[in-house]
């Protein structure tokens, strides 16, 4: 009641000195609402300011406490300006009947367009609260790899609604009910507008829940053509930063809906899988004979196993007697079966591959490029430096020391190949 009674004198005395300057009443009442607000937006200005260095003075020192890094987040955010900005609203919306005494609807109109202004800096306000809070939660350990803009996302589509509702319920004058009964009839216009926002929701809830990728997961979805590693996920798209510095989208909802690979289950075992074949010539695979097997003897890497084998094979030999005055009867040492053993040999004692992760030398099944002899292996790195080199140095390796074994490596013929074949065919047929 004192106030009302307060800002009337104002309005009043106020009134009364534009009279005085023999001022037409009807033009010094215009004259009054101009000066009165213009008065209200001075002080509204003069208490923002106040109001913002105070608060920024507090948050500044409240940096230096526990809590500090949200508090920065909160003023880098502009938390505080948002804050500040409050003050005005409220003195503004307070004066308004006493400003436009003389003129209710216009003071009517102007309370509306005040309190909708409100509704929205509060919204934004909170907004941009829960945005602090993602910030501060994306340098901690826990939260760095989560998809905290999807939940950001979401927040903002809450608070969207929330500001509509309490829009149209300012604006119509109904209760907020009715602004979801009429929704509720738009509901199948909606549900079509907002399908992939919705559909992008319950992804990545899915996602998260299911732990299905984080952010820096590597990824493969050859689909949409993404190979690398995932920068961020919103609501809607996932953005994967490809090997060749290009960026993919990927709509949210497809992690759910197609198939993808995740390489972070390799990444966190600590190693990396070769897998990978030589292809031998079967014409160059024979069976060895004593003088060849005591050849081999002086590689380092087999002679224990030579030594061991060839006794085995000799005994078997002599139990069922064989005769091996032709070398296919009985059991017998292969160059195959020694170069195999040999590479075995190898990449066990490789300084590269991880020794507590299988690793074996395997034959394929042949096709028209000949023998497969596959690699398997982990290295006991995942970086991607350090693994193709030490790939490359086992299969160098490999590719040397097959002819030591008397084995040829397939390969296409190339033109020089074909060249030499018809020169040696034209030499022959000049010979005869």
């Amino acid at each position: 009641m004192v106030n009302q009674v307060l800002n009337q004198n104002i309005y009043q005395l106020s009134l009364d000195l534009l009279l005085k300057l023999h001022i037409p009443e009807s033009a010094a009442r215009y004259l009054n609402v101009l000066v009165l607000i213009v008065v209200v937006i001075a002080v509204s200005w003069l208490l923002d300011k106040i109001f913002n260095v105070i608060t920024t003075h507090v948050f500044h020192r409240l940096e230096k406490r526990k809590y500090g890094d949200f508090f920065k987040a909160l003023i880098s955010n502009k938390v505080i300006r948002k804050l500040s900005h409050l003050i005005p609203l409220i003195l503004f919306a307070k004066a308004i009947p006493y400003i436009f005494t003389d003129f209710p609807e216009w003071g009517f109109l102007i309370g509306k367009g005040i309190n909708i202004i409100t509704i929205v800096l509060i919204a934004g306000i909170f907004s941009r609260i829960f945005r602090s809070l993602t910030d501060v939660g994306e340098t901690r350990p826990g939260f760095k790899d989560k998809p905290l803009d999807s939940y950001r996302q979401v927040v903002n589509i809450l608070l969207f609604i929330v500001v509509g509702t309490l829009i149209f319920a300012e604006v119509t004058g109904k209760e907020v009910w009715a602004f979801f009964t009429a929704m509720g009839a738009l509901s199948a216009i909606l549900l079509l507008v907002f399908k992939d926002t919705i559909m992008g929701f319950v992804a990545s809830i899915q996602v998260t829940t299911n732990d299905m990728v984080r952010i820096g997961d590597w990824i493969e979805m050859p689909k949409y053509g993404a190979d690398g590693d995932v920068e961020e996920i919103t609501l809607t798209t996932v953005k994967v930063r490809n090997w060749d510095k290009t960026i993919t989208t990927i709509p949210t909802y497809a992690l759910i809906s197609d198939s993808f690979k995740n390489w972070r289950g390799m990444q966190k075992t600590g190693g990396r899988r070769i897998k990978r074949a030589l292809y031998l010539k079967i014409a160059s695979v024979k069976f060895l004979t004593d003088e060849e097997i005591e050849r081999f003897r002086h590689i380092q890497l087999i002679s224990a196993y030579v030594e061991s084998r060839k006794a085995e094979i000799d005994d078997y030999n002599l139990r069922t007697k064989a005769d091996k005055s032709t070398l296919i009867n009985g059991r017998n040492l292969t160059n195959i079966g020694l170069f195999r053993q040999y590479i075995y040999n190898y990449i066990s004692q490789h300084p590269a591959i991880h020794k507590d992760m299988i690793f074996m030398v395997r034959q394929l099944a042949p096709n028209e490029k000949g023998m497969p002899l596959e690699i398997y292996a982990f290295t006991n790195t995942v970086k991607w430096l350090e693994y193709e080199p030490a790939m490359a140095d086992i299969f160098d390796h490999a590719f040397a020391a097959a002819p030591y074994f008397d084995l040829e490596i397939f390969e296409d013929p190339a033109g020089s190949d074909i060249r030499s074949l018809h020169h040696a065919a034209g030499t022959a047929a000049l010979q005869e």
